[in-house]
């Protein structure tokens, strides 16, 4: 296999893959990179829209990844670790990086039947978001909402944080003021947690269609998605800490609707 080796970070090509490093660009032209091994794999399982992989030149294709190389019809270009450092933006560039078409989501799986879906609330650390969909992926979960002034998906962190669940379940973007009164007016609970809640996380019934509403990191849920809560819950604490971080006071809350719809 010959492939392209690109060396300049003046070549256009690689100007325009750094360029996608910033949200505006990504939204210009419909693409996303992704970074590392085990998500370029995730993405050729997944059957995404892989356009293009780039790989270190002298190191050579991963092993993992051989087998893509050669069955598929994606491009595969060699480039040198100062390539791959600018396109990525890390200090220590990754082996490979491949660039992606934004994944078309069908918001059909919002609206199962006993479904059971997070929708997040202007939750701005990529590593937050990232964590809480690994977390939905894990308790197979229907979707994820991101709400306005919530963290990019397609931020480069929030992609590396999700570990690959980006890629196996619907992630929808979405204005929550007119997506929640939908979801109420087809009989779906929304969800979310309070101090002042009658419920603990654990005295709530999870097993009927629900929404998991989770707020930002430090003003909780804004105060119109608040207004729209059918139901709120309170993870109980023994000890002193002051509250969890929302990744995982949602992973909590995610594992106890998987326990009692499973394991009851």
């Amino acid at each position: 296999m010959n492939h392209l080796l690109l060396t300049s970070i003046q070549n256009d090509r690689v100007k325009q893959w750094a360029s996608l490093l910033d949200k505006k660009y990504r939204d210009r032209t419909g693409q996303f990179i992704i970074e590392g091994v085990h998500l370029v794999q995730e993405a050729f399982r997944s059957s995404a829209a892989v356009k293009c992989v780039v790989y270190n030149g002298e190191r050579g294709i991963p092993q993992e990844l051989e087998i893509f190389a050669r069955e598929g019809s994606t491009e595969w270009v060699q480039a040198t670790p100062q390539v791959m450092a600018k396109c990525t933006g890390t200090d220590t560039p990754p082996p490979v990086f491949a660039v992606l078409e934004k994944i078309n989501r069908d918001d059909n799986a919002l609206f199962r039947e006993g479904g059971l879906v997070v929708v997040l609330d202007g939750v701005r650390d990529p590593g937050n978001v990232g964590t809480i969909i690994r977390s939905a992926d894990a308790v197979g979960a229907d979707a994820v909402v991101l709400g306005k002034g919530s963290v990019d998906l397609y931020n480069p962190k929030t992609v590396r944080s999700t570990m690959g669940s980006l890629f196996h379940l619907p992630i929808i973007e979405a204005d929550l003021a007119e997506l929640l009164p939908e979801a109420q007016s087809r009989g779906i609970k929304l969800v979310g947690t309070s101090l002042q809640a009658a419920h603990t996380c654990y005295s709530y019934d999870w097993t009927s269609s629900t929404w998991l509403l989770m707020g930002n990191e430090s003003e909780g849920l804004s105060e119109a998605v608040r207004q729209t809560v059918d139901e709120s819950v309170i993870i109980p604490m023994q000890g002193d800490a002051e509250s969890l971080n929302v990744a995982m006071a949602s992973t909590v809350l995610l594992y106890e609707a998987l326990r009692q719809r499973k394991y009851s």
